[in-house]
């Protein structure tokens, strides 16, 4: 089964965030290309987001709520925290994994 998968507002937010401060602390072509695998990694999510293991945040969040490590290489950076819906992959953060995990206000 393929899923549709969708970035809400938020998400998109906090991918521009990331991407604007790799532009200021490391360089404009690592933002970049980080920019461009995570979007390649949370894309993967169409083909088997159930694989993916329950977030922290699961309890408090009155959803399920998964997750999928990211990163430019082996060791990820962050987190896409993400929904599953019918057919459609909802992502409503990314964060980094030194932030505190969200609350249900958070999204």
């Amino acid at each position: 089964m393929k899923y549709v998968v969708v970035i809400t507002p938020r998400a998109h937010s906090d991918i521009n965030s990331n991407v604007n401060w790799w532009a200021t602390h490391r360089s404009a072509a690592q933002a970049r290309g980080w920019y461009q695998r995570i979007l390649r990694q949370i894309g993967e999510l169409a083909s088997s987001p159930g694989a993916c293991p329950l977030a922290a945040e699961q309890g408090v969040i009155p959803v399920p709520l998964f997750e999928l490590r990211l990163g430019l290489r082996r060791r990820p950076t962050h987190r896409a925290l993400f929904e599953i819906r019918d057919e459609m992959v909802l992502v409503l953060a990314v964060r980094h994994l030194a932030q505190d995990t969200l609350s249900p206000g958070d999204i």
